[in-house]
């Protein structure tokens, strides 16, 4: 059995190194990861849609995969790089590794590659696109399959990772749930909805194309606009349905992408990135509080602060490059963050949000009443 692997970049990089996950030949924007723990989170982000992920931590699968802590139905990532994937996890929960995770998925891996270089690669030429094969070890022929690889700005991924239909989410909602939220899924991870399961709201989980109308038919008291891969700006139906919420006062909370697209429905743009932010451990500042968040964050475009209404106020700044992490309209029930307040995997530091939504939505409840 052929256990070489090879992956290819477009700058002409070529690293060789072993299979370790399904047979096969897949390309994708390469990113990196800087996060310690929580790779099976990674692995089931629709986020990562079209990508390439690779773990700057060393070694990757010691607690193998465990059955709750997918953050959906399947992996939707392009392929998966590590320095050493780890083949017999020690964990009382772990149904299998994730070198069988991978090939169950038909996920395409690469081990035993120099995994810091290639993330100082690609933190000075920003995010490259790559291709990982077992099958074909020709340089010339994987460089010129990178350059074929579809660049991410432009493309609309909402659409592909997004629920076919509209579902309720049923696991820990209780049955005297007070306030009922819509999630606008984009590709939704299944721990944002359990935090708004925890705060007692019932959830309806509705496709990305859906309308403004047909979602204020199901009279939620809050829509949450989801995470979610790609680029913001060719999601035109939802950045529609967001300006009509926004003239009904619905109030609304964005996450990662669902901030990208409340932003660009309120008037602003977006950018993209040199290699994104992606990992548990990035300090954001809360410009009210000055207070210091550690977050998890996984995004690749960026809203542009200085495109914004003056409506608009920046609520959170990245420490490390001064980019937009949050914002709020100072008239209307609407805020964002860039970052994962579940922190699904990281800390808890930003759980705080979902009671902010809370607030909104029960003053909602209030006005509607009298």
């Amino acid at each position: 059995m052929n256990d070489k692997a090879w992956l290819a970049l477009e700058d002409g990089t070529i690293l060789a190194g072993r299979a370790c996950g399904a047979a096969g030949e897949t390309g994708g924007e390469t990113v990196f990861n800087t996060a310690m723990t929580g790779y099976q989170e990674v692995l089931t982000d629709p986020s990562y849609c079209g990508q390439l992920v690779t773990m700057t931590y060393p070694q990757i699968g010691n607690y193998g995969m465990t059955a709750g802590d997918n953050e959906s139905s399947r992996p939707r990532l392009a392929g998966f790089i590590v320095r050493e994937l780890c083949r017999t996890p020690s964990n009382y929960e772990s149904i299998e590794s994730v070198g069988e995770f991978l090939k169950k998925h038909g996920i395409v891996g690469i081990e035993q590659v120099d995994t810091r270089a290639l993330t100082l690669r690609l933190r000075d030429k920003g995010a490259l696109r790559g291709v990982i094969s077992t099958l074909d070890g020709d340089p010339k022929r994987l460089v010129a399959k990178a350059k074929a690889v579809p660049s991410m700005a432009g493309q609309n991924l909402a659409k592909v990772v997004t629920c076919d239909k509209t579902y309720s989410w049923e696991h820990g909602v209780s049955p005297k749930s007070e306030l009922h939220v819509v999630v606008m899924d984009f590709g939704v991870k299944h721990g944002i909805l359990r935090c708004l399961a925890s705060m007692g709201a019932r959830v309806t989980v509705v496709p990305s194309s859906t309308t403004a109308e047909a979602i204020l038919k199901m009279k939620p008291d809050g829509v949450l606009l989801s995470n979610g891969p790609g680029d913001p700006e060719p999601v035109t139906d939802a950045i529609d349905a967001i300006r009509k919420l926004l003239a009904e006062r619905m109030p609304l909370f964005g996450i990662c992408l669902g901030h990208q697209l409340l932003g660009l429905a309120l008037g602003g743009r977006t950018f993209k990135l040199k290699f994104g932010h992606h990992g548990s451990n990035h300090p954001v500042k809360d410009l009210q509080t000055e207070k210091i968040e550690i977050t998890s964050q996984n995004h690749g475009f960026c809203v542009d602060l200085k495109t914004l209404p003056k409506e608009v106020r920046t609520t959170h700044v990245n420490l490390n490059d001064g980019t937009s992490e949050g914002m709020a309209h100072s008239t209307l029930p609407a805020f964002s963050v860039q970052y994962h307040p579940e922190a699904s995997a990281g800390p808890h530091d930003s759980r705080y949000l979902f009671e902010r939504f809370r607030a909104l939505m029960l003053q909602r409840q209030e006005v509607r009443s009298r």
